[in-house]
C-alpha cells in the first residue's frame, strides 16, 4: 500500500504545508520581480506569519533567496534542480537553441509536455539582439494555446489530445502534422509572435523547439521553420533517431 493511501486505499489527503510551499515559488516566477513578505502572503491568502515561515523553510533549502530589505527572489537552487529534469534532452538542445538565437535574432526555447501544460524547459536569449522578448525556463502555459503548444500536440494521437480544444485547434494541430508551420500570435503573450517545430525523442517527453519575437508583423516564418527542422534533425540524430 502507498504511505499516502487512506482507509481502502484511497489517496490521503495532500500537504496543505508542501502545496503552499510549492505556491510561494509559483507566484515568484509568475511575479518576474522580487516581492515583499506581505506580497507573497497576499498572492497565497495567507496571514503574513504563515507566509514568513514558509519563506524561511524554502530559504534554508536555497530554493528562494532574501535581500538586505527582505524582498524575495527564486533561489539558485532551482537552477540546480531544474538541471536535471531531462537532462540528456537539454544537453543535446542548448548547443542548437544557441546557433538559433543568434543566427535567427530571436529568443529560442526547448518546451516539453507536462501533464496538460506546456513547460518552457531551456531557452538562450541572442547574444547581440537591441531588443528580445525573454521566455523564462519554468514558464508554463496550457498545451492548448501557442505554437509550442500546438506543435507538441501533433504528436500525440488524438485520443491523448486534452479537453477544450476548438475544433479550428483541432484541425490546425492536424495540418501541423501533415507538415504545416506551428504559429501563434497574442495567443500568450500580447504583441509576440511564436513559431515552434515538434521534437520526438524516444524516451523523452513530447516537446517542440520555437523562437518568440515581438512586432506587428511576421517574420519569414517558412525560414524560421525550416532552421528550427535542422535543429530538430541534429538533436535526433545525437539521440540515434534518423
Amino acid at each position: 500500500m502507498m504511505a499516502n493511501a487512506g482507509a481502502g486505499g484511497t489517496p490521503g489527503p495532500a500537504s496543505q504545508t508542501l502545496s503552499r510551499g510549492i505556491r510561494i515559488l509559483e507566484v515568484l516566477a509568475d511575479a518576474h520581480r522580487a516581492l515583499t513578505i506581505d506580497e507573497i502572503a497576499s498572492g497565497l491568502d495567507v496571514h503574513r506569519s504563515i507566509a514568513y515561515r514558509l519563506v524561511r523553510t524554502l530559504e534554508d533549502h536555497g530554493l528562494v533567496s532574501r535581500d538586505a530589505a527582505g524582498l524575495v527572489t527564486l533561489g539558485v537552487r532551482l537552477a540546480a534542480l531544474s538541471a536535471g529534469v531531462a537532462r540528456n534532452l537539454q544537453a543535446e538542445t542548448l548547443p542548437e537553441l544557441t546557433a538559433i538565437a543568434n543566427e535567427l535574432g530571436m529568443t529560442s526555447f526547448l518546451a516539453v509536455l507536462e501533464r496538460d501544460q506546456c513547460v518552457t524547459l531551456a531557452s538562450v536569449e541572442p547574444r547581440h539582439a537591441v531588443a528580445s522578448m525573454a521566455q523564462r525556463p519554468g514558464a508554463s502555459h496550457p498545451v492548448i494555446v501557442g505554437a509550442p503548444g500546438k506543435a507538441i500536440l501533433s504528436l500525440l494521437p488524438e485520443s491523448e489530445w486534452p479537453d477544450g480544444m476548438s475544433a479550428h485547434l483541432a484541425d490546425e494541430v492536424r495540418a501541423i502534422r501533415a507538415g504545416a508551420i506551428a504559429t501563434s500570435h497574442d495567443e500568450v503573450i500580447p504583441t509576440v509572435r511564436a513559431v515552434a517545430a515538434p521534437l520526438s525523442v524516444r524516451g523523452q517527453r513530447p516537446a517542440a523547439i520555437a523562437v518568440v519575437h515581438l512586432g506587428a508583423t511576421p517574420a519569414d516564418e517558412t525560414a524560421i521553420a525550416a532552421r528550427l527542422e535542422r535543429s530538430i534533425a541534429v538533436i535526433r540524430e545525437a539521440f540515434g533517431e534518423g
